[in-house]
């Protein structure tokens, strides 16, 4: 349908170029045919759109000068599809093959159901790629996880896979699993061609520079409850619940700050060894770099309830922050210091002002 506005366009490319464009082309018409919502995730190809995002949004569906952008040189085209919109594929395949696509589907272990107690093999499809010409698309589906966050797993080729179908590792999803925020989508026109993009391309490719997703060790954890069993007391029940509500607080807080943080101390330590937070630690740590230290931190965690409990140290030298939650639960931020060779933080103790440093 976009073939007649599109001739002169396409005539002036390069054959690849155009190649690119028509194997786009003929994938959304795939899966329009069977009504199949995807998105498109490709950071060349949002990074274009991204400086050009203003006149995108505002421009009408006419036709388009030049390709910019699904004509330039890459390999494969990304797009993620979200598992709970689509659940009919068998149909999608026949098709693809009569329209000349060659596919992959990529199956591996859902790690929803690799809880405390459960260890299931159940097989969830994590990618496909489809192939035509010299191009392919490479199309990643997102799984919703109980955080209310977004998950892709790895792409891991199983022995009887021909390893030469695409170059697999030029593919920029699928080297490690993957967590994201849910995404806001905008249907525009590039390139003469209707897909819908995330509302923000920089945030997302922001985000997919830090988006790699560390699996919790269950088996280890559940090894580790069969030495020293959990406790289960109501104490522990509503110490992890004011723990894991408060560690949310402060999450949703230094990310609209755009402070990067961690894990640190007891609270990773619970994560790394239990899959939960320690109940008898009585307090949420988290890390950050001093360079990402901001001065309105203390604000804006004053202004969403928590105040401030203690202040130690200096901002070039041992700062830590101690906020109060709810009951006695307390949030400490550790600030951490990056010399040419090793990475420290100080402590304070609050009864004898003594000093240390890890």
């Amino acid at each position: 349908q976009n073939g007649a506005a599109f001739s002169k366009v396409r005539g002036s490319q390069s054959g690849q170029d155009s190649t690119r464009w028509h194997v786009v082309r003929k994938f959304l018409g795939l899966i329009a045919s069977h009504n199949i919502p995807v998105y498109l995730i490709d950071p060349l190809i949002l990074g274009l759109v991204d400086k050009d995002i203003e006149h995108i949004r505002s421009s009408p569906d006419g036709p388009s000068p030049e390709c910019k952008y699904f004509c330039a040189p890459r390999d494969f085209t990304t797009f993620a599809l979200l598992d709970k919109t689509w659940k009919h594929e068998v149909g999608l395949f026949r098709t693809a093959e009569k329209m000349g696509f060659q596919w992959l589907k990529i199956l591996n272990k859902d790690p929803r159901l690799d809880g405390m107690d459960d260890l299931s093999g159940t097989e969830i499809p994590l990618h496909y790629i489809f192939k035509l010409a010299s191009h392919a698309i490479h199309l990643v589906v997102f799984y919703e996880r109980s955080g209310n966050y977004l998950w892709h797993g790895p792409l891991r080729l199983k022995q009887h896979i021909d390893r030469k179908f695409v170059p697999f590792r030029k593919l920029h999803f699928g080297r490690y699993p993957g967590a994201y925020e849910k995404q806001e989508l905008l249907l525009v026109s590039i390139d003469d061609l209707k897909v819908q993009i995330p509302k923000n391309p920089s945030s997302f490719l922001e985000e997919m520079s830090h988006s790699r997703f560390l699996e919790c060790r269950y088996r280890e954890a559940r090894a580790f409850f069969q030495l020293y069993p959990d406790d289960a007391s109501l104490d522990a029940v509503e110490f992890r619940k004011k723990a894991k509500s408060l560690l949310h607080v402060a999450a949703l807080t230094l990310n609209n700050l755009g402070v990067k943080f961690w894990l640190s101390s007891g609270t990773c330590l619970g994560w790394y060894r239990q899959c939960n937070v320690i109940p008898h630690s009585k307090d949420v740590d988290l890390g950050v770099f001093i360079k990402d230290y901001k001065a309105d931190i203390i604000p804006a965690f004053q202004n969403v309830g928590l105040p401030l409990k203690h202040k130690f140290g200096k901002v070039d030298d041992s700062l830590e922050l101690s906020f109060q939650g709810e009951d006695d639960v307390k949030l400490d931020i550790f600030f951490f210091y990056e010399e040419d060779d090793h990475i420290w933080n100080g402590g304070t103790q609050a009864k004898s002002g003594k000093k240390f440093k890890y």
